[in-house]
């Protein structure tokens, strides 16, 4: 007897089809939380700002009181660490959500404007008012960073919320529908579990905005479903994020950092170095520095690789190594029983391999060679624009021609993906990578409206603007406007 498979769906961070459980919300079930959350959203109790306080704090306290019960749901999806899941997916949202609290009510007042002379007398204004009732789609590698993070800036808005958890990380999932209603608002903001079919479902709804994390093929699904109820998206997507690592680098800095930054969580973060480009004269030198780096800060992983999040992720990643073209200069040894791979640095692949014409999301680290910094722009402004792009360099002028030559979502000079970590700056993505952007105010206006106010008097109600119009009056019209 043969069993029953399960449905095919979508792999989030590469498009391609893996074997997931059966969505788990009927229609009706999303039906009834979506016009629960209309009707909240309809009774204006979101609107004040004491109300969206206590939901930022209650994500606080959310973070706070539930480490153990984190820690252990993402040990059993991804095979994570505690120390990784706090820096991960526990110190990033909580910060964000104090941040916002403290802040709110800087970000929510109205700012006035200055008239021209043709709208005097009067006053002018814009006001951010919240636009309804939104949804957020979570991906699996940082489950609750990347749902709650966004939560957040919808929260603080003044939104309602649907949370639809990845349902790669099963365990995660389960333990924010558990949670969530125990800190926050229930009629306010609902966990809706379930494949991409239940996304697609809500997407069906009309909602009021769509916040998606994930790869660039579910994204432009994502936006096909929500433009046909002409629901506005937010995408936070992806790429082959560069780092370039000039004469000028400090290269014991560079190597930790570029360590630390790419192997974290098996290399499955969006942010990630995808590949270095390294001045010829210095590869030797920060190769060895590179090794070093690793085997001392995966020194357990070095035997047991490297927990990737599912069969068909897995063997992707190692045809890219075998199809790379390159020389396997670290790493490299692969078990399927485990799902996992060695920490792997790959020098000068085949530029036209899977490894360097997709994002690797792995901990798969491409090293190439080039002849000068002018060369490694030009490779990195040939491509599609990433969501992030990094100097290793103590030169001024260099960091002048990396942002004046790069388009990308963010840059960051002398470290990697610790841009995510500040809630003064934006986040988010350019071209491919994404558009829309969140973190702090940034995140709050993001799901906010900005509605423009004109405030006149009955009087002065002066007839030169209404028909019929002379010669006198038309001309003293064009002086006025």
């Amino acid at each position: 007897m043969t069993a029953n498979r399960p449905p095919a769906s979508v792999d989030e961070s590469t498009g391609e089809e893996a074997a997931v459980l059966p969505g788990r919300d009927s229609g009706q079930a999303i039906e009834n939380a979506v016009e629960t959350l209309r009707r909240t959203f309809a009774s204006r109790r979101t609107r004040g700002l004491t109300w969206r306080r206590n939901q930022l704090a209650g994500i606080e306290r959310l973070l706070s009181e539930n480490e153990a019960l984190i820690t252990n749901a993402l040990a059993e999806d991804m095979g994570r660490s505690s120390a990784e899941t706090w820096m991960g997916d526990i110190v990033t949202p909580s910060v964000e959500a104090a941040y916002a609290r403290k802040n709110l009510h800087k970000w929510a007042r109205r700012r006035h404007t200055r008239l021209p002379i043709a709208a005097m007398p009067g006053r002018g204004w814009y006001e951010y008012e919240p636009l309804g009732v939104v949804l957020v789609i979570g991906p699996w590698n940082y489950p609750l960073n990347l749902t709650l993070g966004p939560l957040v800036g919808a929260i603080a808005a003044g939104n309602c919320v649907i949370l639809k958890p990845s349902e790669y990380s099963p365990a995660t999932s389960r333990l924010l529908a558990r949670l969530v209603p125990h800190y926050l608002d229930n009629d306010a903001v609902k966990v809706v579990e379930g494949d991409g079919q239940v996304t697609q479902d809500l997407l069906a709804r009309g909602l009021d905005h769509v916040f998606f994390t994930g790869g660039i093929e579910i994204g432009k699904l994502v936006m096909a479903g929500a433009a046909r109820q002409l629901t506005p998206v937010t995408l936070e997507l992806g790429g082959k994020s560069p780092v370039i690592v000039t004469q000028q680098a400090n290269l014991e800095v560079a190597a930790r950092r570029i360590a630390w930054s790419k192997f974290m969580n098996s290399g499955q973060t969006c942010i990630a170095p995808d590949y270095v480009l390294v001045d010829r004269t210095i590869k030797e030198e920060f190769l060895a520095r590179l090794i070093t780096a690793v085997k001392t800060f995966r020194s357990a992983e070095l035997d047991s690789g490297m927990r990737i999040i599912n069969r068909r992720h897995h063997d992707r990643l190692v045809d890219m190594i075998a199809s790379s073209g390159g020389m396997v200069a670290f790493g490299g040894r692969a078990d399927g029983d485990n799902l996992t791979i060695q920490p792997t640095i790959v020098l000068d692949p085949n530029l036209e391999s899977k490894l360097m014409s997709n994002e690797i999301f792995g901990p798969i680290l491409p090293t190439i060679a080039v002849d000068s910094m002018a060369d490694a722009l030009e490779f990195v402004s040939a491509r599609p624009k990433p969501l992030a792009a990094y100097l290793f360099s103590n030169s001024r002028s260099e960091r002048r021609k990396m942002l004046s030559s790069i388009s990308a979502g963010a840059v960051v000079v002398n470290h990697a993906v610790i841009h995510s970590l500040v809630p003064q700056l934006p986040f988010g993505g350019v071209g491919g990578s994404g558009f829309g952007s969140y973190h702090g105010k940034w995140g709050f206006e993001q799901f906010s409206h900005r509605k423009a106010v004109l405030s006149k008097r009955a009087f002065p109600d002066l007839s030169i603007i209404y028909p019929p119009y002379s010669t006198a009056k038309l001309r003293m019209m064009r002086r006025i406007f």
